[in-house]
């Protein structure tokens, strides 16, 4: 007996001890549930009974199948741009039955209003006079705590955790109730397509995400640390908040110490420091010598952990918290941005917030560790955040890979909202700029801030300048400017804006890529000219892709592809089904080109701040916006790679500039060659050797070039390259490679050769070229001819020619962007098809092709049979997937019929690639080879013309 009495005894004086020692309790778990979609809940004092529902948190309503099921009546929280869904014939059965929609992913559930989530925590008795706070770190987005029955607070931030001091309602040894009501609903009009609530990225979803806890402590306590480095004085500053109770005084000693977080772990010594509380909150500034400092950037991102303890008189620990930081100072020279004094190049991406399987911002570690890691490996080191800022994991990450981030308040003020009117938004927005900072001002690579995206507003200039002054004065770690895109204002210690880019929206075809004939030569020197400050480029890219649909399989969360769903089903429709993936991969390869050709003129730009691409994964929502060489889960598209990629775009890249692509054989290939060089280090003594090579590999021609000394720099001149084509004879597509040496860093371009002289009409043999189908042309096939239809100009309106189509990619999409040409994505077409023997092509788009599609109408082929294949295919937008034709062939009678839709007589001595086509067409359709299977019936292709270019009646 006296045995058993002393084990209790022990046991219990152990559950004493761990509950004194515990000081955090995880409120992981089930939850009850009740939604509120009238939004009675408070006039009917919820808070005071139990609820019908249970839910999993942290988690959300989504994910856990609670809500409504989406509807056409389904009130989204973001603009549908292109409404032509909700009445248009072809959308109609999709709109029936089991819904499917095409502008962003679709939730499986749906709910937007108040939800009541209610659980019972037993409270140790060891945190009786404890401070206790519940920690709610990723909330959807208003929030409501009662304990007990009583109220404790209301907060309001889509940025940084919702903290509650419980202390004076939680009850010590016993059971205690804590209701939280979340309410989803738009609370301040930030903008219905700002990321950080929008349906077209990560939802507007209603939960508890994160980490939820109750975390207990001394009365007197740590609050807020904030470290501000000095490199040249070798210490950082450091603000020190304490809080304790009313008519309190505290004396005891603040203990500091910093270690170093890389693999030594070296310990610096611990620094005391007598402090005197007397009021309810007081900061105490103090410094802390760090010798010989190791710096944080992209490179070499060392951080420290400063660990703070506050002790009483008797010894004994009141406090203590640890904050992770980096020696890094981020500063402008001119229009360069430095990080610790050495400039960089911004080379970033945009995240939209986009996650499909949890529809919220994950925050942990091991999902940021991916999508950084992968940032880097595709050489970028930079990530803006759209309207949106990231969890504490995300920064963590970047701290420890090096990449610095540039992060904005939740708006995007446009689209029905502004700034600048002296209402709510203006005031939110200096909340929640405040609440960043607080909560993740001490991590280094938190580097540049701003108000949020694109605004409008009359007195947009006049706020935001106040703004980006308020905040450089109040922390000037990290830089600031007004807003992504614009305005460009004085205040601005950099600008964002969206002229240095190859394509602007609106441009259309009037873009540099698809206007001018194709080069490597032009940048934006004289756009940025006028700029004092550094320039980024604003969303740079946006060039799509064809949907991948082997990616769905990927949605095995709260959103699903039905967009993708949509776009399968009408290819399937048109008999394009088994062209999925060859669509894809030519799409891809053109995007790529056109990316290439988009970072490669950022990188010519002498003095240019960087760019920030949109994107290299892909966007979601706003119509669906497949940008993206990866998918929106970060995850590779079969079409290029990590290595492709990191060639133009990276720390050190050689870049070649050509004032031309296509050649003809009595020309040079001339050449200059530079180096942009952004590493650690400046270089000495480079050789960069080059080559000029053939399809089969073969080296006609190479040299090597030297370069004594390579400064942190663009723009940097290597040496001339000069090659004679005279010794080429056929059509040849050649590949000039670049590579510095005794290194990784390499770069090529394709270059395209036709003969000089050649009369494609030489070639015409025994074919007769027609240019509208005539009673004589039909009659001339029927009995037997060879005929070449050249139609160019007389395509009728709705059989192709409203089809607009350029040499690039499609920007964006054509539905968010109210059909911006160009409309289709590329071309595919069989290298191997005898048609084009005589002209080098692979199966997709290069810059060969672009003189041939600028100058051609595309055909609609949809009512002609199903299997029936052109010989080269336009890529048209998902959102029709017509059949296009750029070249088609068919038995006509007895006779032979080739169309072709694209300008073959207009100026060919300057038009190689043109001249080249209709000549291999031509020697294609005097040979044997020229046999085509498919019968067409003349109306079918007269009705592809207009009424005067065709004898219909």
């Amino acid at each position: 007996m006296k045995i058993r009495t002393t084990l209790t005894a022990l046991l219990v004086l152990l559950g004493l001890y761990n509950s004194i020692a515990q000081s955090e309790l995880t409120l992981a778990g089930t939850w009850q549930l009740r939604l509120d979609p009238t939004d009675e809940g408070i006039r009917r004092h919820w808070w005071s009974e139990p609820f019908p529902d249970t839910i999993s948190l942290p988690g959300s309503l989504t994910e856990h199948g609670k809500g409504n099921e989406v509807t056409l009546q389904t009130p989204w929280t973001g603009d549908v741009v292109d409404s032509t869904y909700f009445f248009s014939k072809s959308y109609q059965s999709f709109r029936e039955g089991d819904l499917k929609i095409p502008f962003w992913l679709k939730p499986v559930n749906y709910y937007a209003g108040p939800a009541w989530y209610r659980r019972q925590v037993d409270i140790p008795a060891g945190w009786k006079k404890q401070r206790v706070v519940l920690n709610l770190e990723r909330c959807h987005w208003k929030t409501m705590v009662f304990v007990n029955g009583q109220f404790a607070g209301s907060q309001n931030s889509l940025v940084a955790a919702h903290q509650f001091d419980l202390t004076n309602l939680l009850q010590a040894g016993r059971k205690n109730t804590i209701t939280i009501r979340v309410d989803n609903n738009t609370q301040v009009y930030i903008g219905q397509n700002s990321h950080s609530i929008s349906d077209h990225t990560q939802t507007n979803w209603n939960g508890l995400v994160g980490n939820l806890s109750l975390r207990s402590g001394n009365l007197t306590a740590l609050d807020e640390v904030q470290v501000y480095p000095n490199i040249s004085q070798k210490n950082i500053r450091v603000t020190v908040g304490f809080s304790q109770p009313r008519n309190q005084t505290f004396s005891g000693k603040l203990l500091m110490q910093v270690r170093s977080l890389q693999n030594s772990r070296s310990t610096l010594p611990q620094q005391v420091k007598a402090i005197k509380l007397t009021a309810e909150n007081t900061t105490l500034e103090t410094t802390y010598s760090i010798p010989s400092p190791q710096l944080w950037d992209e490179f070499s991102p060392n951080r420290y952990e400063l660990s703070l303890v506050v002790v009483g008189n008797r010894a004994d620990t009141i406090s203590r918290k640890k904050v992770t930081f980096g020696m890094r100072e981020i500063g402008t020279k001119g229009t360069r941005i430095t990080v610790n004094g050495r400039p960089v190049f911004l080379r970033g991406d945009v995240d939209c917030a986009a996650f499909p399987l949890t529809g919220y911002p994950p925050t942990d570690y091991k999902h940021w560790k991916k999508i950084m890691r992968t940032l880097k490996e595709h050489g970028l080191n930079h990530l803006r955040f759209h309207s949106w800022c990231p969890p504490e994991a995300a920064f963590q990450v970047a701290d420890e890979l090096g990449l610095y981030l540039y992060v904005e308040s939740p708006s995007w003020a446009n689209q029905g909202s502004a700034v600048g009117a002296g209402g709510l938004v203006d005031d939110f927005i200096y909340q929640e700029s405040e609440r960043m900072l607080k909560a993740y001002g001490n991590h280094p690579s938190f580097c540049m801030m701003s108000y949020g995206n694109e605004p409008a507003g009359v007195n947009q200039g006049n706020f935001l300048g106040k703004w980006v002054l308020h905040f450089k004065a109040r922390d000037a770690r990290r830089l600031y400017t007004s807003g992504a895109g614009w305005p460009m204002l004085p205040e601005n210690q950099f600008h964002i804006h969206s002229d240095a880019r190859i394509q602007r929206w609106g441009e259309g075809l009037a873009s540099i890529i698809n206007r001018d004939k194709p080069r490597t030569d032009y940048d934006w020197r004289t756009i940025i000219r006028p700029s004092k400050v550094p320039y980024i480029s604003h969303e740079i890219g946006q060039w799509c892709v064809y949907p991948n649909f082997d990616e769905m399989a990927k949605y095995t969360g709260v959103l699903k592809p039905t967009n993708f769903e949509i776009f399968r089903q009408t290819l399937q429709d048109q008999g394009m089904g088994d062209q999925a993936r060859d669509f894809l991969m030519a799409s891809g390869r053109l995007q790529t080109l056109c990316y290439k050709a988009d970072i490669e003129a950022a990188l010519r730009t002498p003095g240019f701040g960087g760019f920030q691409l949109l994107g290299l994964h892909d966007f979601p929502g706003q119509g669906t916006a497949l940008v993206g060489a990866l998918d929106v889960f970060y995850e590779p598209k079969p079409y290029t790679s990590k290595s492709e990629y990191s060639q133009f775009c990276n720390a050190t890249v050689l870049l070649a500039r050509l004032d031309k692509l296509v050649f003809q054989t009595n020309e040079s290939v001339k050449a200059a060659i530079e180096i942009a060089h952004f590493g650690a280090h400046e270089l000495t003594n480079q050789t960069v050797s080059w080559s000029v090579t053939d399809d089969q590999s073969k080296v006609l021609v190479q040299g090597k070039l030297n370069k004594e000394r390579v400064h942190i720099d663009n723009a940097q001149p290597v040496g001339l390259i000069n090659v004679d084509l005279s010794s080429i004879k056929e059509p040849t597509r050649l590949t000039l490679t670049v590579q510095l040496v005794n290194s990784a860093v390499k770069n090529s371009w394709h270059l395209w050769v036709y003969p000089a002289g050649l009369r494609a009409d030489a070639a015409v043999g025994n074919v007769l070229i027609a240019h509208s189908m005539t009673d004589e042309v039909v009659q001339r096939l029927e009995q037997g001819a060879t005929v070449l239809l050249l139609p160019y100009g007389r395509i009728a309106p709705d059989k192709g020619a409203q089809v607009k189509i350029g040499f690039s990619t499609v920007f964006w999409n054509t539905s968010w962007t109210m059909g911006q040409p160009p409309h289709t994505l590329g071309l595919v077409c069989n290298p191997k098809h005898p048609a084009l023997a005589h002209f080098p092509t692979e199966s997709f788009s290069d810059y060969q092709w672009h003189d041939v599609v600028s100058h051609a109408q595309p055909m609609i082929l949809n009512e002609f049979p199903k299997r029936f294949r052109p010989v080269i295919q336009p890529i048209d937008t998902w959102f029709e997937n017509r059949r296009l034709a750029l070249a088609f062939e068919g038995k006509v009678g007895k006779g032979k019929l080739l169309v072709c839709s694209v300008d073959l007589e207009t100026d060919l001595s300057n038009r190689p690639p043109a001249r080249q086509l209709k000549y291999s067409l031509l020697r294609y359709m005097n040979s044997d080879l020229f046999n085509p299977e498919q019968a067409l019936d003349t109306p079918l292709i007269r009705q592809l013309l207009t009424s005067s270019a065709s004898d219909r009646w």
